[in-house]
Formats: structure tokens, C-alpha cells, sequence
């Protein structure tokens, strides 16, 4: 630069001319290489938000220059129309933006003045979840920003039943209302990892996820649970803590394992006196009686523990079909309570009805009479013909309808007595059932 300036003073120019040629070239490179090197900027991770919430798209130029009077949109390729918010020549444009956007996005008018054209976005909904393009049509330049919409939700524990072969506590987890889709972690009291089954994951039409989780575990120290479910993308985690009470983890016995026990005890017991009278037999075999007679005992005794056995399965199966037939009948009786009930109820309403139907009618029929009767004019078309017909006939309807009546009344208190003697049937059946129970707990 400063051998073309001295050239151009050999040449005859004065120093002024000289001057102003050279700051003019030098402007003019200026201007050109910051021209080129303008750049739009973007952010290098994911722009994570809450449902609900407002949230900020980056997008800058660099250097900055004013934006303010330039052309800039922001869109979305995979919808139609793609554009989310476009600015031009000082003003926004609305005409071909996407319907969901409407009202719900904003640049600042003093940071696009900065090279800041960052879009926000308020109440965020899910379906905005997506890459969004930042794009200068002038520049023909552009910057992605990929933007993350998550939800979360609290978790709840309930007691999903016992585990009898284990003596533990089956536990389950369930949380509702997320996105993306979470994980779902069962910790102990000291905030250790417990070996749990596969999470069960169900996405909803509204594309929220609901997870649930079981895990069984036995008796602790604490016996403090911790059901925690989390989402990393988002930073979301929820923690759901149970104690669980001691008496839990003692595996009670049903009625079917404490028949069992008897059973097993009684014959033991059987097999006991079986046994010592074989002993004394065969003590007493030993010194009267020959080999021969003693096998034939043998074999006799050995057929009759067979016969006993086999009168004790029998009677554990009998008990097995009682106990089946009486959960059956209870069962029945129970439905058939409800159906009276039910039918109780509907004719209880019916009743209602009827009577105000026969009051209305009877309330209609006076009114008419009683108008009539206070216009000296209508006095003959009280004691016509028609009007006597048309009053038994109202008066047949009446008559009809306390009929009605009447027979609905007759079937509440029916259906009355059948509920009480259906409740009472149920009663009777659970004493009688209670009965032997009793009677085995005292024996």
C-alpha cells in the first residue's frame, strides 16, 4: 500500500488527492472483508425446555450489525407452512406463518440493532419439539437450533401383594405425563440400586409416557423404599419414598396352608402310633409267632397306612371343593344383592314419578273445575254431557294410575323383603363357614 501510494505522488498527483484515494481503497476493503466474514450464529447444544414454559432460540450475526432493516425467518422444514416468525424491513410478517405459532412468537427490537435475531417462543407445547432454522435469504446463510420439550410428573407407590415363596413385599411404581420418555430406578434405604423387572412403558395419543415398575423386596433395617423415575435430556427426576411396615414381611398362613399343616401333622401323627404299634407287634411277632405270619401283618398294616393316606387326601380335597363352592355361593348372593338393590332403586324412582304423576293429574282436574265454576257463563259446559265424559275419563286415568301405583308399592316392599333375605342367606353362610374354622382354631 505505501509503494502505491509513493507511485501515485511520482505521478503528479497533489498529497490531497493522494490521501483521499488511499482511505477510500482502504474503506472500501474494509467494507468487503467484513461483508464476507459475517456469519450466523447458533448454539452447539440442544435448547431444552419445560411444557408450558417460555424459552429463547439463539441466533446471532458475527460480527453483529444491525438487523433491524434485513429479511430473516424462522422455520420449521417439516411442517406446512414452514415459517414460524419472519421479519422484513423493520416489521414482522404474518401472512404465511404456521397456525400454531400464531401469537406465541417475538424478536427484540433493540437486540436485532445488536446482530441478535433470537425468536421467542411462549407457552411451549409439546408438538413444538423439533429443529428449527434461523436463516438470512440476503445472506443465504443459516444456523440450526434443535429444541427439547420435556414433561414430568410425580411418581406413586402402592403394595401390589406378597410374595409367600420369599417372605418379601411386591411393590409397584407408576408415574404418568412424561417426555421423552423416562427411566424408571428402585433404591433402597441407603440409596442403593435394588434389582427390579422390566419397566413397562405405554405412550398415550397425546404423546406422553406413562411407565411402571415392580420390584419385591424383604425385610431390612429401614424398610424405607425409594421409587425414583428420571429423564436425562431434560434434568427432570421425581422421588416417591414408602415405609413398609414389619408385619408385612410376615408371610400370614390361608386357610388352605393351615389345612395343609393339619394334615401333614395329622399324619404324621397317624404314621407315629402306626409305627410303634408295628414295633410292638413285631416285638411281640418275634417271640410268638413264626416269619410267615409276621410278613402277612406286615402286609396288612402297610395296606391299611395306605388306606388312611389315601382317606386324608380325600378329606383335603373335600375340604378344597367346600371352600371353592361356599366362595361360589357367597359370590352369587352378593350379586344378587346388588341386582336387588339396584332394582330397588328403579322402582323406588318409578314410585316418585307415579306419584306425582297421579298428584299432577288430580291437581289439573280441580284447577279446571274450580275456573269453571267462577264463570257464571260456563256453568252449562260443567254439567254437559261432554264434560261428565270427559271427567270420568280423567277420573278412570287417576284410577288407573293409583292402580299403578299401588302395584309399584307392592314391588319396592317385594324387593324389600327379597334384599333383607338375601342379606340374611349370606349371613347364615358365613357363620356356618366360620363354624369349623372356629371350632379347628380351638382344637
Amino acid at each position: 500500500m505505501m509503494h502505491l501510494k509513493k507511485r501515485l505522488s511520482k505521478s503528479g498527483l497533489t498529497a490531497l488527492s493522494v490521501s483521499v484515494f488511499f482511505h477510500s481503497a482502504v474503506l472500501l476493503l474494509l467494507t468487503h472483508c467484513c461483508g464476507g466474514q459475517s456469519q450466523v450464529v447458533g448454539p452447539l447444544q440442544p435448547v431444552i425446555v419445560t411444557l408450558g414454559e417460555d424459552v429463547i432460540l439463539p441466533c446471532r450475526l458475527e460480527p453483529a450489525v444491525d438487523a433491524a432493516g434485513m429479511t430473516f425467518e424462522w422455520a420449521r422444514p417439516d411442517l406446512n407452512p414452514r415459517f414460524v416468525h419472519v421479519w422484513h424491513e423493520h416489521q414482522n410478517l404474518h401472512v404465511n406463518q404456521h397456525p400454531s405459532y400464531k401469537g406465541r412468537t417475538s424478536v427484540s427490537v433493540n437486540q436485532l440493532k445488536q446482530g441478535d435475531v433470537s425468536l421467542k417462543l411462549s407457552k411451549v407445547k409439546l408438538s413444538d419439539r423439533g429443529t428449527y432454522r434461523c436463516y438470512f435469504p440476503d445472506l443465504d446463510k443459516d444456523s440450526a437450533v434443535q429444541l427439547i420439550v420435556g414433561t414430568a410428573s410425580q411418581a406413586v407407590i402402592s403394595l401390589a401383594g406378597i410374595d409367600r415363596s420369599s417372605s418379601g413385599v411386591v411393590l409397584q411404581c407408576e408415574s404418568a405425563g412424561w417426555h421423552p420418555e423416562p427411566e424408571v430406578l428402585w433404591l433402597d434405604g441407603e440409596g442403593k440400586l435394588l434389582s427390579a423387572g422390566p419397566t413397562e412403558t405405554v405412550r398415550g395419543p397425546d404423546d406422553l409416557y406413562t411407565v411402571s415398575s415392580r420390584v419385591t423386596v424383604e425385610k431390612r433395617h429401614s424398610n424405607s423404599f425409594t421409587c425414583k423415575v428420571q429423564q436425562r435430556n431434560i434434568k427432570q427426576a421425581r422421588e416417591t419414598h414408602i415405609q413398609v411396615p414389619d408385619d408385612l414381611f410376615e408371610a400370614p398362613c390361608s386357610s388352605a396352608a393351615c389345612i395343609s399343616i393339619s394334615l401333614v401333622a395329622c399324619f404324621i401323627c397317624v404314621a407315629a402310633v402306626g409305627f410303634a404299634a408295628w414295633k410292638w407287634r413285631q416285638n411281640k411277632i418275634n417271640t410268638k409267632m413264626t416269619s410267615q405270619t409276621e410278613a402277612q401283618r406286615l402286609m396288612a398294616e402297610s395296606k391299611q397306612m395306605k388306606d388312611t393316606e389315601k382317606k386324608m387326601e380325600d378329606i383335603a380335597e373335600e375340604l378344597q371343593r367346600k371352600e371353592e363352592e361356599h366362595k361360589n355361593m357367597v359370590d352369587a348372593l352378593m350379586k344378587q344383592k346388588e341386582e336387588l338393590k339396584e332394582q330397588r332403586d328403579k322402582l323406588y324412582d318409578q314410585k316418585i314419578k307415579m306419584e306425582e304423576l297421579v298428584e299432577d293429574s288430580e291437581t289439573k282436574l280441580q284447577s279446571v273445575e274450580r275456573d269453571l265454576r267462577e264463570k257464571d257463563e260456563d256453568k252449562g259446559f260443567i254439567s254437559s254431557p261432554g264434560f261428565i265424559k270427559l271427567k270420568e275419563i280423567i277420573s278412570q286415568n287417576k284410577w288407573s294410575l293409583d292402580n299403578r301405583l299401588t302395584e309399584l308399592n307392592k314391588l319396592v316392599l317385594d324387593t324389600e323383603k327379597l334384599l333383607l333375605m338375601t342379606e340374611g342367606v349370606i349371613v347364615r353362610t358365613t357363620e356356618k363357614k366360620r363354624e369349623p374354622e372356629n371350632h379347628m382354631d380351638k382344637t
